[in-house]
């Protein structure tokens, strides 16, 4: 059983989880990244104007950097993200969209600052060509427990 732990992370938080993740699951590692980075000014919420907010009002897509290598060849997802407006950010919208999902276990993780991913792990899986059920879905903190992350892994890849 092939694994990958695929993630975005605006600053650090979701990548450092997502690695330790991929260790836990021995997954590879694929990091999803917008094809124009992302700023400080991009990121400052609490700026209507910023880049992170009119993407999500307006909606768009956005180009990604790269893709995944031998995409067909994974049997276990782990998709990563911070929570964004109590859902998952847009590059990770596009990123389901551009993929089959036909026959694959998925699962969802996420990290947030108070927001959890129940809403997000039910509206994702709409995104997603051929995808069935979301495995399990779970928010981590940024200190996330190897004991944690070992847990998840196995309760996903034991189904």
């Amino acid at each position: 059983m092939k694994k990958l732990v695929a993630f975005f992370s605006a600053s650090g938080v979701t990548g450092g989880v997502a690695a330790r993740l991929a260790a836990a699951a021995n997954a590879d590692l694929f990091e999803i990244a917008p094809q124009t980075p992302y700023t400080a000014a991009d990121l400052k919420w609490t700026n209507p104007l910023a880049r992170c907010n009119r993407e999500k009002v307006g909606k768009k897509a956005i180009p990604l950097a790269a893709h995944v290598v031998n995409w067909e060849a994974y049997d276990t997802v782990f998709l990563g993200f911070p929570i964004w407006y109590y859902g998952a950010p847009n590059v990770i919208e596009t990123f389901v969209r551009e993929y089959d999902w036909s026959g694959k276990t998925v699962a969802l993780f996420a990290t947030s600052g108070g927001t959890d991913i129940a809403k997000t792990a039910v509206k994702l899986p709409a995104l997603m060509k051929g995808c069935e059920k979301i495995a399990g879905a779970k928010l981590f903190s940024p200190g996330a427990s190897e004991g944690e992350l070992q847990q998840f892994a196995q309760s996903v890849t034991e189904e």
